[in-house]
């Protein structure tokens, strides 16, 4: 029968404090879940926006694990000293070979939840990607897009990057292109838009609706479509707009023209 209180060969351990290392690891994970769950819910009760409350509930969780492990290794019977001096030795080296970036990325998820130039569910575009905030970690944020594809983009480029929130504001101005025939009556046609505009209920009063005429282009005049709504309807307003324009503009008789190229051909001098 093998001694508790006796040093295994070649580990330099006994079996008792491997068995409190595994109690100390279970019982920590336990702890550490309770924990970071009762901070979750006492933050939620403040005014402190979601995504501010799991970035630092992920951080305390972070900061517990390390101290769980900790005690084990020092149940264990090995300095915690030395660890804590080897872990610097590993972090001086991977800083020596130019991999600071989790440090960056650390730092950056800090001055994100800080500042907040966006909270969890806003849509918002950054570092080419666009998606609806899912969450903002230690080390990355995630975008959640509409075809339901999770992108995870570290912290740096995300605070080192121009980010465009498409949902902070309560209102939007929805603009919706079309073009004309030249030789439509312009002013018939911009009437028509803004009958269209005024008519639909998802479209504000003010500000004002209003028709643009935005180019000269080849084939066409292009006029833009004007229209302010809540950010939430921006959508279904857009898409009502630009069925709506096509088919009162094909039931009055205004063209809508396809791109047209005039192609003169000469006959060489023989």
């Amino acid at each position: 029968m093998v001694a508790l209180d006796k040093p295994l060969p070649y580990l330099n351990m006994t079996p008792m404090q491997m068995i409190t290392a595994l109690v100390i690891l279970i019982l920590g994970w336990i702890l550490t879940k309770v924990i970071v769950s009762s901070f979750k819910h006492g933050l939620k009760k403040t005014k402190l926006p979601e995504l501010v409350v799991e970035f630092l509930a992920k951080f305390l969780s972070a900061l517990l694990y390390v101290t769980v492990i900790l005690l084990a290794v020092r149940a264990l019977g090995i300095g915690v000293g030395s660890v804590v001096l080897g872990l610097s030795a590993v972090i001086g080296l991977i800083l020596g070979f130019g991999m600071q970036d989790t440090l960056t990325n650390l730092a950056a998820g800090v001055w994100i939840t800080a500042l907040r130039p966006f909270d969890k569910g806003e849509y918002i575009s950054v570092a080419g990607h666009s998606g609806s905030v899912h969450s903002v970690g230690v080390m990355a944020t995630e975008l959640l897009t509409p075809d339901n594809v999770l992108i995870t983009i570290p912290n740096k480029l995300v605070w080192g990057s121009p980010i465009a929130n498409y949902t902070r504001m309560p209102t939007r101005r929805v603009d919706v292109g079309v073009g004309v025939a030249y030789g439509t009556n312009l002013d018939r046609a911009v009437k028509i838009a803004m009958e269209l505009m005024k008519g639909h209920p998802l479209v504000l009063n003010s500000p004002a609706p209003s028709v643009a005429v935005t180019t000269l282009a080849d084939s066409s005049i292009n006029l833009q479509l004007r229209a302010w709504a809540k950010t939430e309807d921006y959508w279904t307003v857009k898409g009502d707009l630009t069925r709506g324009i096509y088919e009162l503009y094909r039931e009055e008789g205004i063209e809508i023209p396809f791109p047209q190229m005039d192609v003169h051909v000469r006959e060489m001098p023989k």
